[in-house]
Formats: structure tokens, sequence, C-alpha cells
């Protein structure tokens, strides 16, 4: 019905107004791309997480090539895919599955040049600004009700957002599925979680969410490896 594998391609721009040559963490220090390597020592496990199974998904360092219409709204569709348009330095990816059959997510850690991680924050704030809809030009899929949510606050700068996917098959009404995005720069990494709620019939309403345990413990995971860097 859904898909979360990792495609497409955008143009994003740094639009922020005032944005650093020099990006940097919450040291205060320049911000660093971190190798696979170090990306994988960073990633959380089943061990950090009681609660939830951790399991390996493919991940690509290449920009994403998924084109939305309207054009400037295919940063918001990429991150549902956990991805972006800039290429990444390295990139890994994880399901993050619920023992108690409670939600999940995808996340994927991506590590960039320190200007490239603002741009893909700034990039997808400014299309949940601007794009209330939008169509998958590649699955001829529409998306509706975007929308930017308050900050959560998480790292060096953080985006939420919440949007509503109508896959669609010949034949077949559309199914609403709801989706969530979360992306957090900490540093030069950018972490994006995902999820979405199957519906279980045409009544079925509830949003999609993403626990805060799952990004809380991801990002103090790789917090410690910065500190220990």
């Amino acid at each position: 019905m859904t898909s979360l594998a990792l495609a497409g391609c955008g143009t994003g721009q740094d639009s922020r107004a005032g944005a650093s040559s020099e990006p940097t963490g919450a040291s205060g220090e320049q911000a660093k791309p971190l190798s696979e390597a170090d990306l994988e020592r960073a990633t959380i496990t089943g061990a950090d997480l009681a609660d939830y199974e951790v399991q390996r998904d493919l991940a690509a360092t290449y920009a994403s090539r998924k084109k939305a219409d309207p054009a400037e709204c295919a940063p918001a569709m990429q991150a549902v895919g956990g991805s972006s348009g800039f290429a990444a330095t390295a990139r890994i990816a994880r399901i993050i599955s619920s023992k108690e059959d409670g939600p999940g997510a995808h996340m994927t850690l991506s590590s960039h040049s320190p200007e490239d991680a603002e741009r893909v924050i700034d990039a997808l704030r400014t299309a949940a600004e601007r794009c209330g809809t939008f169509k998958d030009i590649l699955v001829d899929f529409d998306y509706d009700e975007v929308q930017l949510q308050s900050d959560p606050g998480f790292g060096d700068e953080s985006v939420s957002l919440r949007l509503t996917q109508l896959a669609s098959f010949e034949g077949e009404e559309p199914v609403r599925v709801p989706y969530a995005v979360v992306a957090v720069r900490q540093g030069a990494t950018v972490a994006m979680f995902t999820n979405f709620n199957r519906p279980d019939g045409p009544n079925d309403e509830r949003p999609a969410n993403i626990p805060n345990a799952i990004i809380k413990a991801q990002l103090n995971k790789l917090s410690k490896l910065a500190t220990a860097k």
C-alpha cells in the first residue's frame, strides 16, 4: 500500500536569511561530517530501546530522485522516504518496531557537508510551509493536508510535519494514509523519522505519530559519539 523506499530528487536551496557559512553544533564548534563507521556506532539498537525491535534497512547516499508537482514540494515527499534532494557522504537506515503493537518509526541517519545539513532542514521546512497538496509524479500518488507542526525543539534544529498520502489503485477508491515526519539536524548529521497509520477501514482517521522515546534515544546516542570524538 505504501512505500518507505529511498528514492527521489529535489532542488533544495538554502533560503534561510542570515544562514551561517559555517554551521555549528550544540557545543558551538563547527559541525563535521561523520563517516559510515561513525554512523553505525551512533545508531540505536534493540539494546538502547527495550520495548522495540530494530532492524537494518537499505539506504543509498545519492540525492533523492523523486519529483513532485509542484516541484517546490519535492522535499516533503522525499522526507516520507527518509531522504532529501542532497547527497549524503554516508547514510544508514533502520526500521524500529514496537514489541507491544504500538507505533514505531522508519529512521535514516545521513551525514552531510555542514552546509548541506542545514539546507536539508531548511528545504523541508519551506516545503511544509508552502505546500498544502502535491503529487508524486513517479507513482501518481497525491498528498494533501500537509501541515507544519510546532518545532519539537530537538537537536540543533528540527522540523515536524504531518501529511496524508492518497494511495490510489486502478478501479479502487483512494486509501488515505496519514504520515508523520520529524527531521532533526545534530551537527552535520540529519536524522529523519517517519511513520504512517495503515487505516483499518474507511472511517479510521487516526493520525500517525512517532514516539519521542525513539527520537530521544537516537539523539542521545549521537551526542555521546560527538562527545567521545
